[in-house]
């Protein structure tokens, strides 16, 4: 069982993969923000990375050391 309180707010990073898309054009990721902001949860970081497992596996890796990100949304690639 998990100490976590049930309906609380969470901290996400938000990543796209895409070798196509800009932060501009990225409607996924907005999608994504919106939604969970929307349900009153704190987007803390927001990326758009190309379809490159290590650069993909640095950023999550980074995230899961940050002490303010408790949770990793992922959108796009193959």
């Amino acid at each position: 069982m998990s100490d976590i309180p049930v309906g609380r707010p969470v901290r996400l990073a938000i990543m796209t993969v895409s070798d196509s898309r800009t932060l501009d054009n990225d409607t996924s990721g907005d999608a994504l923000v919106k939604m969970a902001s929307g349900d009153g949860h704190e987007v803390v970081e927001r990326l758009l990375v190309p379809d490159d497992i290590y650069r993909i596996r640095y950023e999550v890796s980074r995230w899961i050391l940050a002490q303010d990100v408790e949770a990793v949304i992922t959108t796009g690639g193959t």
